[in-house]
């Protein structure tokens, strides 16, 4: 048998970065899912993305922490040997780091995931650090921040003025100086990726932010082409899973109403 693949840790990346090794981050939100992607990925993210992708909403602000320790605890429950993170939802960390500290504390305890990600730079460097100095291991967020997307002005690239670069230059230098142990940077241009991953001694996660990250990352469910309702620039779908699912419904669908299913081979006939 082949051998178990070693469980992936927050000093593994670092190390990652170190040896230029390509770090690989998908969404999840469910066990099945996490034990098919457990063997190939590094890092699963259990994402606030699940309230648009499962949930149906327009935004990610209407997560909530109970959905997220929900959908975390079934995705910790796939995994052996990705690391699973799990994205705190808005206003569970913004309010204050005593806040942070028990709704991200909360998050560890109830799922047994291994880090959770937070939006923000410079502001939110205060509460990163009060996390990590109680072992609570943190991946940062800048660029396009879904939990700003009202005060961003809707969903568009970020960084392409030189104050707004100087901005997310010292907004990540903030956060590995916090300890956060990765920094996702979603929506940047290139150059500006490229910056900000070469001034860092901690991994980037790029997803919209070209190929000089330290890794990438995206939502499962659009990679795989199952949500055949989004397109943008960055996405590229490695499967188009959305016309399979209707192909085997109308297929199903179609030998039940002709009663074709089920057949004897299908049946028990004791």
């Amino acid at each position: 048998m082949p051998d178990t693949p070693k469980p992936v840790t927050t000093l593994e990346l670092l190390r990652m970065k170190e040896r230029k090794e390509r770090i690989v981050m998908l969404t999840c939100y469910d066990a099945l899912f996490a034990r098919l992607l457990d063997p190939t990925v590094d890092i699963l993210l259990v994402g606030d993305s699940v309230n648009q992708v499962l949930a149906g909403e327009e935004t990610t602000l209407s997560a909530t922490l109970d959905q997220m320790i929900y959908h975390t605890r079934m995705v910790r429950r796939g995994a052996s040997h990705a690391l699973v993170v799990c994205d705190l939802p808005f206003l569970t960390y913004q309010v204050s780091p005593t806040d942070a500290v028990r709704n991200a504390g909360r998050v560890l305890k109830e799922t047994g995931c291994q880090g959770v990600k937070l939006e923000g730079g410079r502001t939110m460097a205060p509460t990163v650090r009060t996390l990590v100095d109680i072992g609570i291991p943190v991946m940062g967020h800048l660029g396009l921040t879904p939990q700003s997307v009202n005060a961003l002005g809707g969903y568009r690239v970020q960084g392409r003025d030189d104050a707004a670069v100087q901005r997310i230059k010292d907004d990540a230098k903030a956060l590995e100086d916090a300890g956060a142990f990765a920094v996702v940077l979603e929506l940047l241009p290139t150059a500006v990726a490229a910056e900000v991953t070469a001034l860092l001694s901690v991994p980037t996660i790029g997803i919209g932010a070209g190929p000089a990250c330290d890794g990438q990352v995206l939502v499962l469910h659009d990679m795989l082409g199952l949500n055949d309702r989004f397109s943008a620039k960055f996405l590229k779908k490695y499967a188009s899973l959305a016309g399979d699912v209707r192909t085997a419904a109308e297929a199903y669908a179609a030998d039940v109403r002709s009663g074709r299913y089920p057949d004897p081979d299908h049946s028990f006939a004791k």
